[in-house]
């Protein structure tokens, strides 16, 4: 079972995505498990302060140190530390496949202008979804949930649905279609009501080529290629031109 704990100082925000769909089917099935954590239950004294103003000045507040290395500490022993911030290092697939294979992930999510640099020397990994700014971490972090969850042996009704996956082999996904076979003078690909399931896969393999080709192309540097993956390749930048 692959356990998380989130530390945060919305609880409310996490908690409502525990309640529904796949990962509250993977919860009640004992596959995974989902704590919440107040940051704020770490504060001390009365007023319960978990954030103060910047030494240097600026805008906005940070949070205490002490605080959120409280709240850490009260979850160990884990396999990683994770603080969700913009500065970490990118999360991709390869990251999500690992971390699914551990058993329990401290996830940090902080708010205002973010959490004391110090915490960083206390954490395992420091983790971004993308080049923006979020108003806290919550999301990076139900993000992360979804993204290892989903490769919890189980979770998925089939467990051949995350392999072809985009970015799981390389490449972005192949095209899907359901019915109706045509639907507002757009048909289904032939192929795919063909019943050839060589042809099947062959068209797939080269519609994926062809999506990442034009919308990612830099995946194709580091994608597993074959002689015949890279023949298509080919005759794709030939058609584009």
């Amino acid at each position: 079972m692959l356990r998380y704990t989130v530390l945060t100082l919305f609880p409310r925000l996490i908690q409502p995505w525990t309640e529904e769909a796949l990962l509250a089917k993977a919860i009640q099935r004992g596959l995974i498990q989902i704590d919440i954590r107040d940051i704020r239950d770490y504060a001390p004294g009365k007023h319960r302060q978990v954030d103060d103003y910047p030494y240097g000045g600026g805008a906005g507040m940070v949070l205490r140190p002490d605080v959120v290395l409280g709240a850490i500490e009260d979850q160990l022993p884990a396999d990683e530390v994770i603080l969700l911030t913009p500065a970490g290092e990118p999360f991709r697939q390869p990251l999500a496949e690992e971390l699914a294979a551990k058993e329990h992930l401290v996830l940090v999510s902080g708010r205002y202008e973010g959490i004391d640099a110090r915490v960083e020397n206390f954490v395992t990994r420091e983790v971004s979804i993308g080049d923006f700014v979020l108003m806290g971490g919550e999301v990076a972090a139900l993000a992360v949930i979804e993204a290892t969850a989903r490769l919890v042996p189980g979770v998925l009704g089939d467990p051949e649905s995350h392999r072809l996956d985009s970015f799981s082999w390389g490449l972005l996904d192949y095209p899907q279609y359901t019915r109706p076979p045509e639907f507002r003078g757009l048909k289904v690909p032939e192929v795919l009501t063909s019943g050839h399931h060589g042809k099947v896969a062959e068209w797939r393999r080269r519609e994926a080529l062809r999506r990442t080709l034009e919308r990612r192309p830099e995946l194709l540097k580091s994608a597993p290629l074959t002689e015949e993956d890279l023949r298509w390749l080919a005759e794709l930048d030939e058609e584009a031109e």
